[in-house]
């Protein structure tokens, strides 16, 4: 199939830029530029294995237009988000390949870690970039949920703005409970059938949610304390849903293997309600509860002008460099 631009066409076999009236190619950087682009974050239930990871994005590589642009990878949340990006001809494809390859390497049922999750993918959304609309983000969401159910046998559910059931546009409503309820309900709740795909979870790879939303920043603070409860707590307090901090979604998380709690937070929309805010938000509660904030970090990339670099928030992010901005990663795809 070939896509056409003006007097120029994409090979989807070669990802090179054809000339309609020449037969030169032209490179995969200069088609990204000439099409629009989507962003694709996919979160795998694998957070330790680090060859499972490096397969994953090389899985993602090897289609045409596709740039891996991050990897984070987290081994208490047993949890790792890979960011992408492709033109909205290829993106589909690329996290197939992706999906289909973590159903064939990680097993749910052996699966242990504190973050919630559906399945070997947990999450599959698609983010508009450059040139594509939201609403061509939807049809993307929904041409791989009903592959990934044809072709792989995952039950999937739709979210965000993908949702076909204004009860699962939150995840959190589509998630809840974890895989371990939804294997006991979907077969015999209704409410839990999946939006496509079987009503029985997949022996290894579980159920995934597939949706379409804007850029989101995954913000958390680690705590100078053990104590997971005042984690909870200040993320009960916090996030939108508890009525604190609107477009905030937390959670609070043991962070075993560093003897710390953490508050885990997405920011859905973060020019309303932004990285400070939440910070600040998060500061007042563990001053009240007598704790301190001993680092933050972004996990996968943020927006350029999300940042404040003279924030306290800033001074404690871990690892950060400027590879961890959105824009530079793209730039250096391109």
């Amino acid at each position: 199939m070939l896509v056409f631009f003006s007097n120029k066409k994409c090979s989807r076999q070669t990802g090179h830029l054809v000339s309609a009236e020449k037969s030169c190619l032209l490179p995969i950087a200069y088609c990204l530029l000439m099409q629009s682009i989507v962003e694709c974050v996919p979160n795998f239930s694998e957070g330790r294995k680090t060859e499972t990871v490096e397969r994953l994005a090389q899985a993602i590589a090897s289609v045409p237009t596709a740039c891996v642009l991050d990897r984070h990878s987290d081994p208490d949340h047993n949890r790792s988000v890979i960011t992408f990006v492709a033109s909205a001809e290829m993106i589909v494809e690329a996290a197939l390949r992706a999906v289909a390859l973590a159903a064939e390497l990680i097993d749910m049922r052996q699966h242990v870690g504190v973050h919630p999750r559906l399945g070997a993918t947990d999450v599959l959304p698609f983010v508009p970039i450059r040139g594509v609309t939201m609403d061509q983000c939807i049809a993307l969401a929904h041409e791989a949920g009903e592959r990934i159910a044809r072709e792989l046998a995952i039950p999937v559910y739709f979210y965000e703005q993908a949702a076909l059931r204004e009860d699962r546009r939150n995840l959190e409503d589509v998630r809840r409970g974890a895989l371990e309820l939804l294997r006991q309900e979907i077969a015999v709740e209704p409410k839990r059938a999946p939006d496509v795909g079987p009503s029985q979870v997949h022996e290894t790879a579980g159920a995934i949610a597939v949706g379409a939303r804007p850029f989101l920043i995954a913000f958390n603070i680690n705590l100078r304390t053990a104590d997971v409860v005042v984690a909870k707590n200040i993320a009960r307090v916090v996030r939108a849903r508890g009525g604190g901090l609107r477009f905030v979604k937390a959670l609070g998380f043991a962070l075993s293997t560093r003897g710390l709690a953490q508050v885990s937070m997405n920011l859905v929309n973060y020019e309303a309600t932004g990285i400070e805010q939440a910070y600040n938000a998060v500061r007042r509660e563990a001053e009240r509860a007598g704790v301190e904030i001993l680092s933050t970090e972004i996990v996968g990339l943020v927006p350029a002008k999300a940042l404040d670099k003279s924030a306290e928030y800033f001074q404690k992010l871990e690892n950060f460099s400027e590879d961890k901005i959105f824009e530079n990663r793209l730039r250096a795809c391109e």
